[in-house]
């Protein structure tokens, strides 16, 4: 499960666009902390995996290897950003069906 969460941590970081010094900064932590949780050396306390989810917008059951739907939480935007959100998302799930059909 340590490796898994190593992984994951470090996916999310860049799929995030931050750097291991940013992430730590976001997280009163140092940037050998983030790396050593990437190289599956140490883990995150329960409070940090917390606050890793909420700055990587994912799921704690995502992040330890629990679960493997990565999810987007939403809550935070309004009713307007969420229809905005629904529309890509039927957006890119129909772009995905026609390119899975192309390539038949």
């Amino acid at each position: 499960m340590i490796i898994k969460t190593a992984e994951r941590i470090r996916e999310l970081r860049m799929k995030n666009n931050l750097t291991q010094a940013e992430l730590a900064r976001r997280l009163y932590v140092t940037r050998s902390s983030v790396n050593a949780w990437e190289m599956a050396v140490s883990i995150p306390s329960t409070e940090k995996i917390v606050e890793l989810c909420q700055i990587l917008h994912t799921t704690s059951d995502y992040l330890l290897g629990i679960d493997s739907a990565e999810i987007l939480p939403i809550q935070q935007y309004s009713f307007e950003e969420k229809e905005l959100l629904f529309g890509l998302v039927k957006y890119f799930d129909a772009a995905g069906k026609n390119n899975f059909s192309k390539s038949q």
